[in-house]
């Protein structure tokens, strides 16, 4: 089945319903794609419903993935979890992604049930929401997005990008994987923005890529109540390198008006051809 004959958000939903297998592995289906290999948000926001689900009760604090091979499109994941460590309020949980080819992919998570205390944080204010006129059309996103500027330009342009998204309503045990599964998408996007003449959707004619590693941190509960979504966030993003055939990138995530959620980093390999 290919994205033509399915309905991109409820493949993506039953993705991060994770089967138990046992002795602390689930296994999740692929998304149906037409895609040459995984991609990198799907691994990160199964590794994200696995670390929670093997320690229940706690929060998402932080996720490092690091990618080792590609994923095949036609296979489920197998997430192996080890809870390295788990006290009242913190956890720590090992994670491995593996298909029949080997490992794909290994996590760390680390959990952390909420608890009140000094609230501060130092960040640029929030520019506006740009208005309906300028909705983005990602295709491996499968909600609203706007974006003030172009991802995409030919034109040689600072590697600063930042994109408004507005998650579907859902439990708010779900909206840090769908916030880490957004993270992915356009990283290697705002790095290639200096570059005249070529643009993300040029991989694999004038460039090569893929994800080395990939982190999230988590700061303050993405959604609101039992909800976890329905408001807008912007995840504002910036490129300072790219060196030795790798770009590196860093992003924040904040709501409209202007609370911290969330902050990313990404490695990624960026050879051209």
């Amino acid at each position: 089945m290919t994205t033509e004959t399915t309905d991109l958000w409820p493949d993506l939903l039953g993705c991060l319903d994770l089967a138990p297998l046992g002795l602390g592995a689930y296994e999740g289906r692929s998304q149906q794609l037409d895609h040459r290999r995984l991609f990198g948000g799907q691994l990160l926001a199964q590794s994200a419903r696995a670390a929670q689900l093997a320690v229940p009760g706690k929060d998402l604090k932080s996720l490092h993935t690091q990618f080792l091979r590609e994923g095949r499109t036609e296979e489920p994941v197998r997430y192996e979890t080890e809870v390295l460590q788990q006290g009242r309020t913190f956890a720590a949980v090992r994670l491995t992604a593996r298909q029949g080819h080997g490992i794909v992919a290994v996590a760390q998570a680390s959990l952390h049930g909420w608890e009140e205390g000094p609230d501060r944080q130092t960040v640029d204010p929030v520019p506006a929401l740009p208005g309906p006129e300028r909705v983005v059309e990602l295709p491996l996103l499968p909600w609203e997005s706007r974006a003030a500027t172009d991802l995409d330009t030919e034109k040689a342009e600072p590697p600063v990008f930042a994109l408004w998204t507005r998650l579907p309503e859902v439990h708010r045990s779900l909206a840090p994987a769908l916030l880490a599964y957004a993270s992915d998408l356009t990283p290697i996007g705002t790095a290639l923005r200096p570059v005249e003449g070529v643009v993300q959707t040029d991989s694999g004619r004038a460039f090569a890529s893929a994800v080395t590693s990939h982190t999230v941190w988590f700061h303050r509960p993405p959604g609101e109540g039992r909800s976890g979504g329905g408001r807008w966030l912007v995840l504002r993003q910036h490129s300072p390198v790219a060196a030795h055939g790798r770009c590196f990138g860093r992003g924040d995530v904040l709501t409209e008006n202007g609370d911290l959620v969330a902050s990313y980093a990404q490695e990624a390999l960026l050879r051209f051809t």
